[in-house]
């Protein structure tokens, strides 16, 4: 890595500070800057965290019981091979940006980062011979922010599209090409698979479409440092670019799906038998995924907001089905050549942490290939009608009561993860509980 950081110096002489970055279980980015001359002592293992800066609630508050129970001991930062890139949209460009992960002080890496639960969960495939295969379509809305209510990002007096969003709308990609454009420029120069880019289906809201990649802890970083480079190019063009998963009550709410597939020794997709229904292995893999959809609930659904998706006909699925080439299940089997064989996974939220995620859902994938797990028919037609299915905990209690009590997700993510994230939402949730919202002062001041 000293050839690296030498390389970047002399390319980059213009870069005075690095942006340090260690994503928390809430995919929030923390960290702090450091001058250039600082490089090689990060990369020697001389930059330290509190472990629980990876579990701060989403206001970066600390959770208590976590400080207390450790005595908010430090964590080595190292930088992740390939992450110190130049940001473009840094003033006159003189910003760059490092990823760091966390390890413990004696060696080996800390549990309670989320990067390396999901190099565990990776090597259990690798021991196999096998390589997941995963991509992601990530959706966000441009907002006007006045802080408090955010604006659809249309000029006319309307909100948004007068009926409808526009979806799939080639001159509303028009009206904000130069910011699109420069998303991509930054995408290229730093190496994130950007795949394009449509208009969805709510009023400013925009889906970027990112390529397949053998590595899902690769992948999962490109997801945020993606997500970083849309919202600092929006605030650039007076937007604020938000993954809030539900930002308008009466519109489809933003989405993370993924794509997996698992490719063999040989390189051949496991889930490939030359036709359109693939083989028994996709089938125990959607059994797998099935059957833990409830228990990694509050992975796929972190925030209050989040559960404000799960409505009927809001593409947001409300029960663990699955289906061929259809849109309104929680699991969907795109059709296609068979060699690209694989499956969707249409639950999480813009939201979600992607570590986490390809945690749970390679974890699950992988227990019912290993397990045999069969699920039922496939669902045909409209998904939300069909209710023989296991219902979703639509709430963020049930949810994360499920999460906590879970032998998956302690197998899958680690019990140090399961503890620390389930402590960091319940902080979450209690602060949501004890606050009255104007609808309730509306509806009871004077009737009641």
């Amino acid at each position: 890595m000293a050839l690296e950081v030498d390389w970047f110096l002399r390319a980059y002489p213009q870069i005075s500070m690095i942006e340090a970055l260690l994503p928390d279980s809430n995919g929030v980015l923390r960290g702090k800057w450091l001058p250039r001359n600082k490089l090689a002592k990060v990369y020697k293992g001389e930059l330290k965290f509190p472990k629980t800066a990876l579990s701060l609630d989403i206001w970066g508050r600390d959770v208590e019981e976590l400080v207390f129970a450790t005595g908010d001991e430090d964590g080595v930062c190292l930088p992740v091979e390939g992450s110190l890139l130049p940001t473009p949209w840094s003033p006159r460009g003189r910003h760059g940006q490092l990823m760091l992960t966390m390890f413990r002080p004696g060696g080996g890496g800390y549990l309670g980062d989320p990067r390396q639960v999901l190099k565990r969960v990776v090597a259990r495939y690798h021991a196999r011979g096998w390589r997941p295969v995963v991509a992601a379509e990530l959706e966000f809305s441009l907002v006007k922010w006045d802080g408090k209510h955010p604006k659809h990002s249309g000029e006319k007096p309307y909100r948004g599209e007068p009926i409808g969003g526009n979806l799939y709308g080639l001159d509303v990609l028009q009206q904000n090409h130069a910011m699109l454009e420069q998303i991509h420029r930054a995408c290229q120069l730093q190496s994130l698979p950007f795949d394009g880019v449509v208009k969805e289906s709510a009023p400013s809201q925009y889906e970027i479409n990112m390529q397949h990649v053998d590595s899902p802890v690769l992948a999962a970083r490109q997801i945020l440092m993606m997500k970083h480079a849309i919202k600092e190019i929006a605030k650039q063009h007076g937007l604020v670019a938000s993954f809030m998963p539900k930002p308008f009550a009466d519109e489809a709410g933003n989405g993370l799906h993924v794509h997996c597939s698992v490719i063999d020794r040989d390189g051949k997709n496991v889930f490939d038998d030359g036709t359109e229904f693939g083989t028994p292995k996709l089938r125990h893999a959607i059994g797998g995924c099935l059957q833990h959809m409830a228990d990694s609930f509050a992975i796929f659904a972190p925030s209050f907001n989040a559960y404000r998706r799960f409505q009927r006909g809001s593409h947001a699925p409300t029960t663990a089905n699955w289906g061929y080439e259809n849109r309104t299940v929680a699991l969907r089997v795109p059709a296609g050549s068979s060699k690209a064989r694989r499956l969707e996974h249409r639950v999480a939220g813009a939201d979600a942490n992607p570590y986490l995620v390809f945690a749970v859902i390679l974890a699950a994938a992988l227990d019912g290939i290993e397990r045999n797990l069969t699920p039922k028919a496939p669902i045909s037609g409209d998904g939300y009608s069909q209710l023989d299915a296991q219902e979703l905990p639509i709430y963020m209690q049930d949810a994360l009561r499920l999460f906590g009590e879970s032998s998956f997700i302690s197998t899958a993510l680690g019990p140090e993860m399961q503890r620390n994230f389930g402590l960091t939402k319940a902080q979450e949730l209690a602060e949501f509980q004890r606050h009255i919202t104007s609808l309730e002062y509306h509806a009871y001041v004077e009737r009641l």
